[in-house]
């Protein structure tokens, strides 16, 4: 027994003991398989039907070159594409237009308006197309399904439009967000930069003379002064040398004014100027070899020549006038004669004396200014460093702010043309390339795949219902079932012997089973053709 029970374990599929099931409860089975799909079959045609309407519309890019404008909306097509869906698919929109095509009331029934909007989201769908090999959107489908074809193709086409005019309000509504944000910005860029500008005009205001633009100026200038400082300094010590010059020569005339008196000749005041007039000739030679004529020292000498000469003149003039007079004048008169003659040259003398002082205050009040000035412009050098570094700051700000500013303005101009392109439709549109269809076969319900799930339905019923009665029936219906119940084993079987009434009655039964079957199958196929060709043609 242990080894029967080991054998049975081991078979994979008992054949036998399914076709005795099959040829027990074939009836059963067919029956409920027929029920099953008969009943799922069935109610497909109580299902109302549904038709579906579709349009295509594809995103067309703008056709101007993107170098003639950059186009301010950045967002993508698809973000767009779920802000309008968003929109479009909100409780205010869909309530407007079931009640301007009076949807969801021909069954009777009084929708509340959640009721209607949730069933609208329902039987919209849109459909993105994207490019096989980008992976871009490049257009998408609307679709709506209603119990009326007509009224399908009524409502997407009212979808179709708000889609394409939402599009457009969008586009058109982000573009000019854009540019009023753009000037804005520019508004503010405008502002800082007339600000650091005047920060700018100020700090140059306050520090004229001593920005680094005027630095050259400046060491040009003090050169110069530097250079009248020398050349005044220079004068005012010739100034001084005829000053000295001529005081001695005031002195010698006065000594030959004391020995006239004594009787000496005044031709000693006559050399006086002679010798003056060596000294001042040697010095105009030195000073020839190292200037020019046109040097102020160079000059004065000249002058100062000139003079000297001009009092020997007169001096040589009166003293033969004097040489003129009778010779048996007194020496009382000789004397008074040279006093007299040394009287004119003294005057003048005495007159360029005065002049020579008046020109050494003048030369030092000029060598005081000259020195205060290069002091001055020193002064204006040793800052210029600082002054380069605040006013550099000052400028890179003003650069800062001004590039700042250019950049806004171009971007404000590239907006408010992208914004006017928008408003001409020449930006990124929708275009409908199939316009909303007017269905003709209805998508729902789908009668032929409804009759092969309710052949799926019957079937797995039918086994299901088949297995449940074999688990309860106890009978024993095989030798192998006996050896089951049996502690011993079988030694014979004794076959059945069969009367021709049960001969033909075990014939009638298997007539039946296949009329039976046939009868189910061809009933089953019938009514999925049938559900196919409607269809088709209907």
């Amino acid at each position: 027994m242990p080894e029967e029970h080991d054998e049975e374990a081991a078979t994979p599929f008992d054949f036998e003991r399914y076709r005795d099931v099959v040829r027990r409860r074939h009836m059963i089975f067919l029956v409920v398989l027929l029920a099953g799909w008969g009943v799922v079959w069935g109610l497909s045609w109580l299902l109302p039907e549904r038709y579906e309407s579709s349009t295509l519309i594809l995103v067309a890019q703008s056709t101007l070159p993107k170098d003639y404008f950059v186009p301010n909306v950045s967002d993508t097509l698809q973000d767009r594409l779920g802000s309008i869906t968003q929109q479009i698919l909100s409780r205010t929109r869909l309530l407007l237009i079931a009640d301007k095509f009076h949807l969801y009331a021909a069954s009777g029934e009084t929708l509340t308006p959640e009721a209607k909007v949730e069933q609208m989201r329902k039987d919209i769908k849109i459909q993105l197309v994207r490019d096989a090999q980008s992976g871009a959107i490049t257009a998408f489908r609307v679709s709506y399904s209603a119990p009326n074809r007509y009224t399908a193709q009524q409502v997407t086409k009212e979808l179709t439009n708000l889609f394409i005019d939402e599009n457009l309000r969008v586009r058109q509504r982000q573009s000019r967000e854009a540019t009023r944000f753009l000037q804005e910005q520019v508004a503010i860029a405008r502002s800082a930069l007339a600000g650091q500008d005047a920060k700018v005009r100020a700090f140059r205001a306050a520090h004229e003379g001593t920005l680094p633009s005027q630095e050259g100026s400046n060491l040009q200038i003090m050169s110069g002064l530097q250079a009248q400082l020398q050349a005044e300094q220079g004068l005012l010590s010739a100034a001084k040398q005829q000053r000295a010059s001529h005081e001695a020569m005031i002195e010698q005339y006065r000594a030959a004014q004391k020995t006239a008196q004594t009787g000496v000749s005044t031709g000693d005041a006559l050399g006086a100027i002679d010798q003056q007039l060596l000294t001042l000739r040697s010095r105009l030679a030195d000073l020839s070899t190292r200037y020019t004529d046109q040097y102020p020292e160079v000059q004065s000498v000249k002058a100062e020549i000139a003079k000297t000469e001009e009092m020997r003149r007169q001096a040589v003039v009166e003293m033969q006038q004097d040489s003129s007079t009778s010779n048996i004048q007194s020496e009382a008169q000789a004397q008074n004669s040279a006093a007299h003659a040394a009287s004119g040259p003294l005057r003048q003398l005495g007159r360029q004396l005065q002049g020579d002082q008046n020109d050494i205050a003048k030369h030092e009040q000029t060598i005081q200014r000259l020195e205060a000035r290069i002091n001055n412009y020193q002064g204006r050098l040793s800052v210029a460093p600082v002054v380069e570094q605040q006013l550099g700051e000052l400028t890179r700000r003003y650069e800062q702010s001004q590039s700042i500013y250019n950049d806004l303005l171009k971007k404000e101009n590239d907006s408010q043309m992208a914004t006017s392109m928008e408003q001409m439709q020449e930006g990124d549109r929708f275009t409908i390339i199939d316009p909303p269809s007017l269905p003709q076969k209805p998508v729902y319900p789908q009668r032929l795949h409804i009759s092969a799930a309710g052949f799926g339905v019957g079937l797995g019923l039918s086994i299901l219902l088949v297995t449940l009665l074999e688990l309860l029936d106890d009978r024993l219906h095989s030798d192998k079932d006996i050896a089951k119940v049996l502690p011993i084993s079988v030694l014979c079987e004794i076959p059945e012997v069969l009367s021709p009434a049960e001969e033909q009655q075990r014939r009638n039964r298997v007539f039946a089973g296949w009329t039976m079957a046939v009868a189910v199958t061809v009933i089953i196929l019938a009514g999925t053709a049938f559900s196919y060709l409607y269809y088709l043609y209907v």
